[in-house]
């Protein structure tokens, strides 16, 4: 009855334990990510592990773009 309910839990924590848990300390402690300290590290550590070349697949920039309807 419950491992039906809990198996998605169970499956998302062995697929990526480290962001799930993380979510899971930030959301016990009620921390919030738009606040400065939290903020700054989550910045420092996004920018450090970033590649220059993963934003570009065959000549097409991923992410968002500017475009301009009339």
């Amino acid at each position: 009855m419950f491992t039906d309910e809990l198996s998605p839990i169970f499956k998302q924590a062995t697929q990526h334990p480290v962001s799930f848990f993380g979510g899971l300390f930030s959301g016990v402690l009620r921390l919030n990510l738009a606040d400065d300290p939290v903020k700054t590290w989550l910045d420092q550590h996004i920018n450090s592990s970033s590649s220059p070349t993963c934003g570009v697949q065959n000549g097409k920039a991923t992410g968002p773009q500017q475009i301009s309807i009339d």
